[in-house]
């Protein structure tokens, strides 16, 4: 295998830090490969929401609902809190006949700088609904909502909506069984589960080939801006590019598939740095072969001055 890429960043013409990123890559015939090291355990954090968004669709619950893309969009978001996102969460609890208190995701300013100051001055608190996860959060209520489950604690790993759908569609769609692992719990609350950086890659080639995944995909391609917002990476890429779906999550990680080849990767920065994550993402893309239209920004300083780089030294 191959050493882990090297993302570094430049200030003047001196290297100031340097991050190393695994890298799992599935091939569409099952072939794996990568960089560092693929078979890392790994938190997929909200790299997995895809996944964890199968039930929506495969227990008929968005059918029932009339659902539509942006709703499927949202449910595999990390969103900015922006108002587009906030109003489609609202009208989606509306249509399931809750309100933000159903929500158990917590509340957290906007991501968004512009909507966090609108708040503030119109003297608003946040609430669940701008958590950049309560779209995935909708979409556990509605599955709760279609198959007649009492909501009540849905994030609770034994809860029927995360042990009999959520964690079972993560088993069956990563290849892994999860039944001797005690899951940690993620910033919304949601368990997270532990497994090798391939086997992520795995789930999201899974979603690639399935009725159930590409249907959830073409979503996320048709409304990029929900999937996370404006000036994000995981938006600027599939805007951006053909065919491509990605998803970031915290502490360094980054999946995505190119869904007419099933081809599909998950990459994590070992020290978490987000920054080495967008970084190595965009080198993959086009080392795998894929045109994408974005570029890092240089590293500039309050003046606005141009003063370094981040780049990948493969």
């Amino acid at each position: 295998m191959s050493p882990p890429l090297v993302v570094e960043v430049t200030r003047g013409g001196v290297v100031e830090s340097h991050h190393e990123v695994d890298v799992a890559i599935i091939g569409a015939d099952g072939h794996r490969s990568g960089f560092g090291k693929p078979q890392r355990w790994t938190l997929a954090r909200s790299s997995m929401k895809p996944i964890q968004a199968f039930p929506l669709v495969a227990t008929g619950a968005a059918d029932a609902f009339d659902l539509e893309q942006r709703h499927l969009a949202l449910s595999c978001a990390s969103h900015n809190g922006e108002p587009w996102h906030v109003d489609t969460v609202t009208t989606w609890l509306h249509r399931l006949g809750f309100g933000a208190d159903t929500l158990e995701c917590g509340a957290h300013l906007p991501l968004h700088e512009a909507s966090t100051h609108a708040l503030v001055h119109d003297e608003i608190a946040p609430d669940p609904r701008h958590n950049n996860c309560s779209g995935k959060h909708a979409g556990f209520l509605t599955v709760c909502r279609h198959l007649g489950i009492n909501p009540a604690g849905y994030l609770h790993p034994e809860h029927p909506v995360q042990a009999h759908h959520v964690t079972k569609a993560t088993e069956a769609a990563c290849g892994v069984d999860l039944s001797d692992q005690v899951p940690v719990v993620d910033g919304c609350g949601i368990p997270v589960w532990s497994m090798p950086l391939a086997n992520l890659a795995q789930g999201w080639a899974t979603l690639a080939t399935t009725d159930e995944g590409r249907r959830l995909f073409a979503a996320m391609q048709a409304e990029p801006f929900l999937v996370a917002g404006t000036g994000r990476m995981c938006t600027r890429i599939m805007e951006a590019s053909s065919g491509l779906v990605v998803k970031t999550g915290a502490e360094g990680v980054f999946s995505g598939a190119h869904v007419e080849s099933g081809l599909a990767w998950s990459l994590k920065a070992r020290d978490g740095a987000t920054r080495a994550a967008e970084a190595a993402v965009l080198w993959l893309m086009r080392d795998l072969g894929f045109a994408v239209d974005v570029e890092l920004g240089p590293v500039r300083n309050h003046a606005g001055l141009d003063v370094g780089a981040v780049r990948v030294v493969a």
